[in-house]
C-alpha cells in the first residue's frame, strides 16, 4: 500500500494518466467523434447514391465505346459477335453484363441484327449460369436478382417487338440462368402461346425487305392500296437525268398511278359542270418506310342529283344483293336504326411520284387522258398541301408553278404534257394479295 501511495504521485507528475482515466477519456473521445462524424455520414449517403448511378452510366457508355471501337471498319454480324466474345473473355465472373447487355441492345439496329435470333441468344449466353437460381421458395417469393431478371424480360420484349420468336436453345439459356417459375421464362411462355397465333393473321404481310427501286416500291403500294384486283398499274414516267442544250442537268421523277376498270365507268358518267380534284400528299407507312400518293376524286353527288339505279338480281348469283324477307318484329324491335352514312365523293385515280408538283401531276392528267377522253373537258382544280418535295436544281422546272402551303384551287389546260409516253402494267391476276 506504501509502495502504491509513493508510486501514484510519480505517475502524475511524469504525465501518465491511470488506467481508469484513460478508459474514461477513451469513451468521451469515442462520443465526440460519433457526434462529429454523424452529419458527414448523413451528407455522404446521397452522394454515394449519385456516385452510384454515375457509375452506372459510365459503364453503359464504356460499352457503348466497345462497340464502336471494335466497328471503326464496318458494322456487321461477325463484328457485333466478336464485341460480344471479347467480353466474354475479359473476364470470368461476367462483371458488368447487365450493362453490357442493355447496350448491346441499343446497338442491334445500328448494326443489322435486330432481327437475328443467333445474336440474341448470343447475349443471353452472356448471363453467368446457374447463379440468379433462387434455391428456396423464400428467394423465389422476394423476387431474387431482381435487376438482372428485369434485363432478361427486357432482352425478350425487344425480340417481341421485332417480331423474332425464341426456339428451344433460348428455352435452355433461360432455365440455366434462371430456373423454372422466374420472369424470363414466364415471358418466354407468353410469347410462345401467341406468337403463333398472330404471326400469320394478316393476309396481306408487308415484306421485311421491301423494294429499292423507286418504281417497285410504289407499284407495290399502289396495290396495297387499291381495292380492284383487275386494276392496272401505268408508269408514265421512269426516274432519268437529262441534259439540256445548255449543258444543264434536268432530274425527271418517277411517276406511277393505277386505274381500275370500274374507276374508268364512274369518271365516264361523272358530269362536264362539276370539277374534279388532285389532292395530295396523303402518307403510307410499309414498316419503318412512308411514302406518298394523291388521288383524283370529286365531290359528293347533291341528294338531288343522286339517281338509285336498280340492281340486277343476275349480278351476283352466289351473294344476292338484296334480300326481301317478311319477318314478324316484336313489341320491343327498333323499326329504325342510327346509321351515320358519309359519303366522300369517289376516287377515281391515284398515283406516286418523288415531286409532287403541279408540273408533274399535270402529266399525270395527261396520261389518263388516252383512256378517260372525258378530262379534256373536265375542269381539273389542284388541291395541294405541303408535302415532301425534292427540290429542282433547273430555272425551268423553278419557274413551274408550286403548290401553297394551304388549299390551293388552279384549272389545268388539257393538251398539256400529252407528248409523254405511257407504258400499261396489269396488276396482276385475281388472286389473294401478296
Amino acid at each position: 500500500m506504501r509502495c502504491s501511495r509513493s508510486l501514484l504521485p510519480l505517475l502524475l507528475r511524469s504525465g501518465r494518466p491511470a488506467s481508469g482515466q484513460t478508459n474514461q477519456n477513451h469513451r468521451q473521445h469515442q462520443a465526440l467523434r460519433h457526434l462529429h462524424s454523424s452529419p458527414a455520414s448523413a451528407k455522404s449517403q446521397p452522394a454515394s447514391a449519385h456516385e452510384h448511378r454515375t457509375s452506372k452510366d459510365t459503364s453503359l457508355t464504356t460499352h457503348e465505346d466497345l462497340f464502336e471501337k471494335m466497328a471503326k471498319e464496318s458494322k456487321t454480324k461477325a463484328t457485333f459477335n466478336k464485341v460480344i466474345e471479347v467480353f466474354i473473355k475479359q473476364d470470368i465472373r461476367r462483371r458488368g453484363h447487365v450493362e453490357f447487355i442493355y447496350a448491346a441492345l441499343k446497338k442491334m439496329p445500328e448494326f443489322g441484327v435486330e432481327r437475328d435470333l443467333s445474336v440474341y441468344n448470343k447475349l443471353l449466353d452472356v448471363f453467368p449460369k446457374e447463379v440468379f437460381i433462387p434455391r428456396n421458395f423464400i428467394q423465389r417469393m422476394y423476387n431474387h436478382y431482381p435487376k438482372q431478371q428485369e434485363c432478361g424480360v427486357q432482352l425478350l420484349e425487344q425480340m417481341e417487338s421485332y417480331g423474332v420468336l425464341p426456339n428451344v436453345e433460348s428455352k435452355v439459356l433461360l432455365l440455366q440462368i434462371f430456373g423454372e417459375k422466374s420472369h424470363p421464362i414466364r415471358k418466354y411462355q407468353r410469347i410462345m402461346y401467341w406468337f403463333p397465333k398472330f404471326k400469320h393473321i394478316n393476309p396481306f404481310p408487308v415484306p421485311m425487305v421491301l423494294p429499292e427501286d423507286p418504281v417497285d416500291l410504289a407499284r407495290f403500294s399502289l396495290t396495297r392500296i387499291a381495292d380492284d384486283l383487275d386494276a392496272k398499274v401505268t408508269v408514265y414516267q421512269l426516274p432519268c437525268t437529262d441534259t439540256t442544250e445548255t449543258g444543264e442537268e434536268i432530274t425527271r421523277p418517277h411517276l406511277v398511278g393505277i386505274q381500275s376498270p370500274g374507276q374508268m365507268e364512274l369518271l365516264a358518267k361523272h358530269d362536264v359542270n362539276r370539277p374534279v380534284f388532285v389532292e395530295g400528299p396523303f402518307p403510307l407507312w410499309l414498316r419503318k418506310t412512308c411514302v406518298h400518293y394523291y388521288v383524283l376524286r370529286a365531290d359528293p353527288t347533291p341528294l338531288h342529283l343522286k339517281v338509285e339505279e336498280p340492281y340486277d338480281p343476275e349480278r351476283c348469283l352466289q351473294y344476292p344483293l338484296q334480300l326481301d324477307l317478311d319477318l314478324d318484329r316484336d313489341l320491343g324491335d327498333e323499326e329504325s336504326f342510327d346509321v351515320d352514312d358519309l359519303d366522300d365523293g369517289p376516287v377515281f385515280a391515284m398515283c406516286m411520284t418523288s415531286q409532287g408538283n403541279q408540273a408533274t401531276l399535270n402529266q399525270w392528267i395527261s396520261g389518263l387522258q388516252q383512256n378517260n377522253p372525258i378530262l379534256g373537258q373536265v375542269p381539273t382544280l389542284f388541291r395541294l398541301d405541303a408535302g415532301p418535295q425534292k427540290p429542282q436544281g433547273t430555272q425551268e422546272s423553278s419557274q413551274s408553278p408550286q403548290p401553297h402551303p394551304e388549299t390551293q384551287t388552279e384549272a389545268f389546260q388539257p393538251g398539256e404534257g400529252a407528248d409523254e409516253t405511257v407504258e400499261e402494267e396489269p396488276r396482276r391476276s385475281p388472286r389473294m394479295k401478296q
